[in-house]
Formats: structure tokens, C-alpha cells, sequence
């Protein structure tokens, strides 16, 4: 199991939120995020995410592995 397994959208989301984050909207299963300087970023609000697909949202978020698991 890696150590991206076990989190939730809304997990994500929080920790998104320490770094600066604004929840813009939520349509349906899935909320929108924006930070200046960072962009946008889309979190589908499910109760497991694959490692994959958090993969791809730590990217847009312009962060690390490490400094995701960090927040």
C-alpha cells in the first residue's frame, strides 16, 4: 500500500485549504479550488481517492509528495 492510499476529497481539501486554498464551488460530487499563484484545482469528493488521480492533484496544486503529506 502506498502512502497516498486512505484519503478523502474532503481530507484534500483541508489540507488544501492550510496552503490557501478557497473552495470556489461544488458541483455534484466534486469541488472546485483556487489559489492565487497555484491555479485551479478540481477534488472529486469521494470517500477514497486512487493513488493515481491524488497524484495528478498534487500536481496541479504545484506541490511535492512530501509537502502534501506534510500539511
Amino acid at each position: 500500500m502506498t502512502k497516498l492510499a486512505g484519503f478523502s476529497g474532503k481530507n484534500i481539501v483541508k489540507k488544501l485549504q492550510k496552503i490557501g486554498f478557497v473552495q470556489l464551488r461544488q458541483h455534484g460530487s466534486h469541488a472546485r479550488l483556487f489559489c492565487e499563484g497555484r491555479g485551479f484545482v478540481t477534488v472529486p469528493m469521494h470517500r477514497e481517492l486512487d493513488a493515481g488521480f491524488l497524484r495528478k492533484i498534487i500536481k496541479d496544486a504545484r506541490l511535492d509528495t512530501d509537502e502534501f503529506l506534510a500539511l
